[in-house]
């Protein structure tokens, strides 16, 4: 299976995954894993940005299909709105959803006050995350909708009270009782 974690920067994606595979024994691509070498290299969202982003994933997705079927993956990413760049992206996930699923998609969520504390966290400097306050607050604000919000597999959490194993259980034991099924939406 594959995992999606959507949801806006400092909402606790990258440790809830890696909580999450050591839960079910999976592996985690985390989308910094991919774009830091485009955000190294090249000006964001530039043409050659894009391109080394594509490039990365494809290598990415391709080792993923290699994986054997038993072993699930956990994809973190930051999709929100349209645009041409994103849309594009989210083919290329549910693809891959397609080829190695079943795709499940968990659109991860937490109030401000507690998005801003975690988006200032002195540990995401150095894993080249942003820090920025006022993007958490624009966020918020603007409330565009996460991709994958028309995918039969959907959870909506609030991690807002959670610690992140506490996220990754709640996560492990639906994507567990989905058992690769369609069904219904969730919200925890």
């Amino acid at each position: 299976m594959i995992i999606v974690l959507n949801g806006y920067p400092g909402v606790g994606k990258l440790t809830i995954g890696e909580e999450l595979i050591s839960q079910i024994s999976g592996r985690l691509l985390d989308i910094h894993s991919v774009y830091n070498v485009a955000f190294a290299l090249a000006e964001f969202k530039s043409p050659e940005f894009i391109e080394a982003v594509e490039k990365i994933e494809s290598v990415a997705h391709d080792l993923i299909l290699k994986l054997p079927s038993e072993i699930p993956v956990v994809l973190t990413t930051v999709l929100a709105g349209t645009s041409d760049w994103g849309d594009a992206e989210w083919k290329r996930i549910v693809r891959l959803g397609d080829e190695r699923g079943p795709l499940l998609v968990v659109h991860i969520h937490c109030d401000l006050e507690e998005n801003i504390r975690r988006i200032e966290a002195a540990g995401r400097a150095a894993k080249r995350k942003p820090r920025n306050a006022e993007m958490a607050r624009r966020n918020h604000a603007h409330g565009k909708v996460l991709a994958g919000i028309d995918e039969p597999n959907l959870l909506r959490l609030d991690v807002t009270d959670l610690s992140p194993a506490e996220a990754a259980t709640k996560i492990a034991e639906w994507a567990k009782n989905l058992g690769g099924s369609r069904s219904p939406r969730y919200a925890f």
